[in-house]
Formats: C-alpha cells, sequence, structure tokens
C-alpha cells in the first residue's frame, strides 16, 4: 500500500500547493496467472531476461519519495526493483528505454512515474486507468504496482513493447494490469470497444505534442475524469499552441503539476468528447484541430 502527506493529496484543500491553476475555459491483489510471460514464450516471438534480479531503490529515490510524501510498503519496493532490473535486461532484446544507469533510472523512470500518484487519490477504488503509449510499461506498471485497488491497461501499438509488458505482468503476478495492443485514435474511435468513455483517468509519459495527445486521450476519459499529461519544461509553451484544440474537445485544463522531474498537464473532462474525434490517423498527421 502507499500513503501520500497532505502536501500531495489531489484535493481541493491542499491541490494549489501541486498544481498551478489557471481558468482557462478552453491489488485487487496478484494472481498466480503467469500467462503474461509464458504467452510471449509458446508464441516463439521474443524471450526476455527473467533471473529473479531485483535492483535495491537508491539513496537518492527515498529522499525524493519521502520529501513528496510518499511512502511504500518493502514488497512494493521489491516489485519496482523487480520491474526495473526486467526493464534494463529487456532493453537489449527490445528498445524500450534510453536510460541505462540504474540510478538515473531510479529517479527518471520509477520515481517520475510516481508522481502520478498524488494526481490519482480521487479515482474510486476499482476504477480504470489507461496508460497510452506505454512503451516498457511506464508509468503505468509502477503506479499498478502502488495503486493495486485501481486496474490499469497498458496500450502501446508496437508488439514488442506490448509482448515485454505482458512478460512483465506475468513475473510480478499483477492481478490489476493488463497490456493491450493497439492505437488509441483507433480504440477512442470505437464506441462499442469498452475503452471509449471507459476510464476514470488516462495517463501518457513523452508520447506527443499537448495537441495531438488530448486528441488521442481525451474520448478515453470518462465524464468527470482526468487526463494527466507528463511534460518538460516546454509544457506551457504546448498548452499555449493546443487552447483550440481543447476547446473543441471540451477539454478543461484544470491545472499543471510542479514535480521534481517535470510537470504534469491536468486536464478534466467535464462534457462528452464530439463524436467526430478522435480523427484518423491520417487526419492528425496533416495537422492539429483548426
Amino acid at each position: 500500500m502507499w500513503r501520500c502527506t497532505a502536501r500531495g493529496r489531489r484535493t481541493a484543500r491542499h491541490l494549489n500547493t501541486l498544481m498551478t491553476m489557471t481558468n482557462s475555459p478552453s491489488r485487487p491483489g496478484r494472481t498466480g496467472d503467469r500467462s503474461g510471460s509464458e504467452g510471449v514464450r509458446s508464441r516463439g516471438e521474443i524471450v526476455f531476461p527473467s533471473d529473479g534480479s531485483v535492483l535495491t531503490p537508491t539513496g537518492r529515490f527515498h529522499q525524493l519519495a519521502g520529501d513528496y510524501g510518499l511512502e511504500f510498503e518493502p514488497e512494493e519496493l521489491k516489485q519496482l526493483g523487480r520491474y526495473l532490473a526486467l526493464l534494463l535486461a529487456g532493453n537489449a532484446v527490445v528498445n524500450l528505454t534510453a536510460v541505462r544507469q540504474v540510478e538515473a533510472a531510479w529517479e527518471t523512470l520509477i520515481f517520475d512515474a510516481l508522481t502520478l500518484i498524488p494526481l490519482l487519490t480521487e479515482v474510486p477504488e476499482g476504477g480504470r486507468v489507461i496508460d497510452v503509449g506505454t512503451g516498457g510499461g511506464l508509468p503505468g506498471l509502477p503506479l499498478a504496482i502502488t495503486m493495486p485497488h485501481l486496474r490499469f491497461t497498458l496500450l502501446d501499438a508496437t508488439g514488442k513493447k506490448i509482448a515485454f509488458v505482458r512478460h512483465v505482468i506475468g513475473e510480478l503476478e499483477l492481478g490489476n494490469a493488463q497490456a493491450l495492443q493497439g492505437r488509441a485514435e483507433v480504440i477512442g474511435a470505437d464506441r462499442g470497444g469498452g475503452h471509449r468513455d471507459g476510464y476514470d483517468a488516462v495517463v501518457s509519459r513523452a508520447v506527443a505534442r499537448t495537441s495531438l495527445l488530448a486528441e488521442l486521450t481525451m474520448p478515453l476519459c470518462k465524464i468527470g475524469g482526468v487526463v494527466l499529461m507528463v511534460k518538460g519544461e516546454r509544457a506551457q509553451e504546448e498548452l499555449d499552441e493546443a487552447r483550440q484544440t481543447l476547446h473543441a474537445l471540451h477539454a478543461f485544463h484544470a491545472g499543471t503539476a510542479e514535480t521534481p522531474t517535470g510537470r504534469v498537464i491536468v486536464l478534466e473532462k467535464h462534457r462528452a468528447t464530439p463524436g467526430k474525434y478522435p480523427r484518423s490517423s491520417a487526419e492528425m498527421k496533416r495537422g492539429p484541430i483548426a
């Protein structure tokens, strides 16, 4: 289980300490099913390294987590260390991350993902969260490890990356996570597929500029839900250029959270996304919503 101090909670009382607000209109438990890893092997596609290694959290990670108001159970830290070991080992098979050093990975990959915890505290128990463009499982897998009361779907279009995510889910026996190969613009346009308007929260890290990412993610979000975009120093610049897109999507910019590793753009969905969005991949490549 995880704990978050008052300065980290996403509540009306404490939100202002975490976010720069604007007035823009614009587990259930782990199971014994290891099918995630066995599925990869049975198809004969990719075999990922799996030697049982567990990487120990660095002092810097503990300091950052403590300062941010996060505490974790020993088993959660072990699972995070196991995931990171699998990620760095799997990187030799599939290009999953540019980060190669363990110390840097604890900060820029694991802690960076966990900075979303305070922004997900209002998602109800059993709520659904989708990680769009998860790649090697970031930020979705660290969140699934530390927030077992939520259900996570990890989406990516690249089959090799989804194979790795399934491998990790099987190795860690995560009963609250599933991997899905597909494209956000496809599942978001499918009204009968259970994904459009299907998620309490949508998270995404380093996938696309805000104008494009909003079109990919807002259709997946329920009314009353939230979209969290992990960004860097150009977050405000991207927001400024996305104003027209956000207005067209009925997306409300609730604020931008400052974290030790970057910024998180927070969008809320107060009204249904117009049915014509998301556009096709070809249309989106031609430019943002005009």
